[in-house]
């Protein structure tokens, strides 16, 4: 049985941590799925479709990553597809406080679907789409 893993977040943009996080986690999974969220709170510098075809494009040469969009709840979309596993990337101590309370909602839906949590690379701590969506507006 292939065991599909999921790598959820609303990407607005991909940044260079997600890339790391998600190629350190590919020799674990047979699958890893980048699931594209949609927040109906957030206001997003890129339409969902333009963050899906940047993932696309920038993560071509893993054939074993697929990427797609999803609204709704994150166990929900596991259910549907049938992964067992949710990657989250974890830069500081807060995204850590915000995650472990994420996990354990996720985990109390379903104990059988598992959180792995990374933690990023320290070249890559600093990094985070708010930060690159600033850069971004001021080229």
């Amino acid at each position: 049985m292939a065991v599909l893993a999921l790598f959820p977040g609303s990407f607005d943009p991909f940044t260079t941590g997600h890339e790391a996080i998600l190629r350190r986690v590919l020799p674990l999974f047979d699958k890893v799925i980048v699931a594209v969220g949609v927040n109906s709170d957030k206001h997003y510098m890129f339409s969902l479709e333009e963050r899906v075809a940047l993932i696309r494009e920038r993560l071509k040469d893993c054939p074993s990553v697929e990427v797609t969009s999803y609204q709704g709840m994150t166990i929900d979309l596991c259910h549907r597809l049938g992964a067992k596993v949710i990657i989250r990337g974890i830069r500081t101590s807060k995204d850590f406080e915000y995650e472990q309370t994420v996990a354990a909602v996720n985990r109390l839906q379903d104990p059988s679907i598992e959180t792995l949590l990374l933690l990023a690379d320290p070249e890559h701590v600093n990094i985070s789409s708010t930060l690159e969506r600033e850069r971004l507006s001021h080229q």
